[in-house]
């Protein structure tokens, strides 16, 4: 254990944990919002965050952007990353969607047991990375890093950069206003109240199918929206860079407590920071171990997560 070095980074290794851990929470969000309508594990939403990278990536290549540009200029760049995250959050929305159409809404026709649906997850997640693989030849897909980073302010010491203050920005926002439009809405109400009784929900009016779509769509557009935030803050993607994130997403999930939109977030937040004092104290080699390991830790006192209320239940 190095302390001296880890004390040293101390407020340098919160503020990037904070970071990371805010990437995780936002795909976090998509597997919270299917467990808590359907009581199933979207496994293949790690590859809906997969496609959101590629899309991001591919829309500013497409917009003459590539490995020998030079940073761009303040509006051309705005201009570029807005473009890049609504054709994410479209690809990702879009991917969610035809998950569940394609994969799970065939097995809830036929009252399909909960280990079809898992079976089916998992097979969805494959054929998705699979065919991204065979698409890019398993090759890394790079660009620019389309925004510079530059130190804004210090904190103790530490360096505070524009894109750490996007990312965790950004991811505020989103929570914020998926929160609110769960709890505030005419069709926010919808999805808690199938969340809590279908049955009831559908002898009251509520369309059931409908609010399944709304959820994957929406869990889609949280996962597009991470997507953009790594493709500016690595400028990289690859066929299977869903698969660590997704794990990782999932266990900030279960950690916050699984079906609570807030525990998602502080989940993830959690999960980033302890991850990175473990990398400080130990070394690069142990930080997922560490997150894993503190996902079990927890569980064995408190399985149902830190905020382990049920979305069907949840209020403003």
């Amino acid at each position: 254990m190095n302390f001296a070095e880890f004390f040293g980074n101390f407020p340098a290794l919160t503020i990037t944990g904070l970071e990371q851990g805010a990437i995780y929470a936002l795909v976090a969000l998509g597997y919270t919002l299917v467990y808590g309508v359907l009581r199933l594990i979207n496994f293949a939403h790690s590859e809906v965050f997969m496609v959101g990278t590629f899309t991001a990536l591919w829309t500013w290549e497409a917009l003459g952007y590539n490995q020998n540009t030079a940073a761009p200029a303040f509006g051309a760049m705005l201009v570029a990353v807005l473009v890049g995250l609504g054709a994410a959050m479209a690809a990702s929305a879009l991917t969610a969607v035809t998950v569940e159409v394609v994969a799970y809404r065939p097995l809830r026709k036929r009252n399909a047991p909960p280990l079809a649906f898992l079976i089916t997850a998992i097979g969805a997640s494959f054929v998705i990375a699979e065919a991204f693989g065979v698409g890019t030849h398993r090759a890394p897909f790079g660009m620019p890093v389309m925004i510079p980073s530059e130190t804004l302010f210090t904190v103790f010491g530490a360096a505070v950069t524009n894109i750490q203050l996007l990312v965790l920005g950004v991811t505020l926002v989103m929570m914020a206003a998926l929160d609110q439009f769960v709890n505030r809405s005419r069709l926010g109400r919808g999805i808690r109240a199938v969340a809590q009784d279908a049955d009831t929900a559908a002898l009251m009016g509520v369309n059931k199918n409908r609010v399944i779509m709304l959820v994957f769509v929406l869990g889609g557009l949280m996962a597009g929206v991470a997507a953009l935030l790594w493709s500016v803050r690595y400028g990289y993607t690859k066929f299977n860079v869903g698969f660590l994130i997704g794990l990782k997403a999932f266990s900030a999930a279960v950690l916050g407590g699984i079906g609570n939109l807030r525990g998602a977030l502080l989940g993830g937040l959690l999960l980033g920071i302890a991850e990175n004092y473990a990398a400080g104290l130990f070394g690069g080699d142990w930080k997922d171990f560490t997150g894993f390991v503190l996902l079990v830790v927890l569980l064995m006192f408190r399985p149902t997560g830190l905020l382990g209320e049920s979305l069907g239940r949840a209020r403003a």
